[in-house]
């Protein structure tokens, strides 16, 4: 039978799970880390692929999307147990994609 993961908060950078129910404002930190929490990357609108990579319909975009912004639109987005959000080695999840496309098929 398949575990099932209840969805929880946690911190893009560190991985933290942060307590639920808890309003995320400004200036609001990870407990484990200390990096800001209201960050694009945190949010459950964030795409990479997207204009200004929100997929909501913000009308400026947010140049740092690892630093505390003023978006109204922010929902912290769900998360798996241990998950964050960079890949092995540091690297962000697509560059490490692309890294692995380009071992496994050549190309530069």
């Amino acid at each position: 039978m398949p575990v099932k993961w209840d969805s929880m908060k946690a911190c893009h950078f560190c991985g933290r799970e942060q307590p639920a129910g808890e309003r995320v404002y400004r200036s609001s930190t990870c407990a484990g880390c200390g990096k800001d929490l209201k960050i694009c990357r945190n949010c459950r609108f964030y795409s990479a692929g997207a204009h200004w990579e929100c997929l909501e319909t913000i009308h400026d975009p947010v140049a740092d999307k690892e630093r505390a912004n003023f978006c109204e639109f922010f929902q912290f987005r769900d998360s798996q147990p241990g998950e964050k959000g960079q890949g092995q080695g540091g690297q962000l999840k697509p560059a490490k994609a692309r890294d692995d496309f380009r071992k496994l098929f050549g190309g530069d």
